[in-house]
């Protein structure tokens, strides 16, 4: 069993390795064959290469269309372990097929010198020497990788390269790791299939006053809305928020109402005390520094995956994991089933 460059790189650990099916190896695989030996060596056997049929419940078993070992005496009267070397080792000569057991019979009458078993050869006054089959799991070795190796493991990889296309932003870091199935795409039921998503809001500021600090509160005069920075982008004047539904960073303080951001109303950072003035005006895509755009309607742009669609299958909850545009986070899951 081998794995690739590729696997290596992405699912190795020190803990785990990949398990893959490979169809030339599943189709190989024979139901019932041998495939390995348990030698007990015994002694005073006469020296040479001996063959010997399987019998039990194999197809054509005890014959030499069956199953067929080859039993190498050695010099000093031993029978020699299993192994791969022909004329060295005692070694399989023939699997054979369908066998659920199997036993070998080493007296006089059952040991030949030709892989035909023609010619009945003895091999002589030995004692308690004893060749015993191992045979294949149920439908062959390699049939079913996953469950011959014991694969009862799911590991799941992705990988964030810088911000991902401006799509996960760099500027702050993140600490929550979880599998969500089927969300849809903003303001639709279409299931999202692109790899990545801008999740935050954004809005484009038409003017502004300090520096907007990343995980501080916001507030904006006249609406009272109130919201948390993601990032902010000085470059292009554009603040990344999140609203979240706990009190004062989301939802009003004292009713408990989700209030959007909206219009040219002032937006203070409570941290930094950034005052920032929201282009009501701004109605057009904007290229970001990783080459995509994102499009304002009244200065405002929505995430790109509909909040709270899909359905979280696994959360994961690490230690504050630092971002920036020239790193790399490589992130593995381990799933039991």
């Amino acid at each position: 069993y081998t794995i690739s460059a590729s696997e290596q790189t992405k699912f190795l650990t020190t803990d785990f390795m990949p398990v893959s099916t490979d169809a030339t190896v599943s189709a190989a695989a024979t139901d019932g064959k041998i495939e390995s030996l348990i030698v007990t060596a015994g002694s005073g056997y006469s020296a040479g290469t001996y063959y010997a049929a399987v019998y039990g419940d194999g197809t054509s078993q005890g014959t030499a269309s069956g199953a067929v070992v080859s039993i190498v005496v050695a010099a000093d009267g031993t029978i020699t372990s299993f192994g791969l070397t022909s004329g060295t080792d005692t070694t399989v000569y023939n699997g054979g097929t369908g066998y659920t057991y199997g036993t070998v019979n080493l007296s006089s009458s059952y040991t030949f010198s030709d892989t035909a078993l023609t010619s009945s050869s003895s091999m002589g006054s030995g004692s308690d020497g004893a060749v015993a089959v191992v045979v294949s799991p149920k439908n062959g070795h390699g049939s079913n990788a996953m469950d011959e190796l014991g694969g009862h493991y799911v590991l799941l990889r992705a990988t964030l390269t810088g911000a991902e296309g401006d799509d996960v932003l760099a500027g702050n870091d993140f600490r929550n790791i979880s599998i969500v199935t089927d969300p849809t795409t903003y303001g639709t039921a279409t299931v999202a299939s692109a790899s990545t998503y801008r999740q935050t809001y954004a809005t484009k500021v038409a003017s502004v006053s300090g520096t907007f600090s990343v995980d501080e509160k916001i507030t904006q005069a006249s609406t009272a809305a109130i919201g948390k920075v993601v990032e902010w982008d000085s470059t292009l004047s554009i603040l990344y928020y999140q609203q979240e539904r706990y009190a004062d960073y989301g939802s009003n303080s004292t009713t408990g109402a989700y209030i959007a951001f909206s219009g040219a109303n002032q937006i203070t950072g409570a941290t930094s005390s950034a005052v920032g003035t929201p282009d009501a005006t701004a109605d057009s895509a904007v290229t970001l520094s990783g080459g995509s755009t994102i499009t304002f309607t009244d200065g405002y742009a929505n995430p790109e995956l509909q909040p709270d669609s899909g359905n979280i299958i696994y959360t994961e909850n690490r230690k504050a994991i630092s971002r920036a545009t020239d790193q790399t986070e490589d992130i593995k899951i381990i799933v039991e089933f």
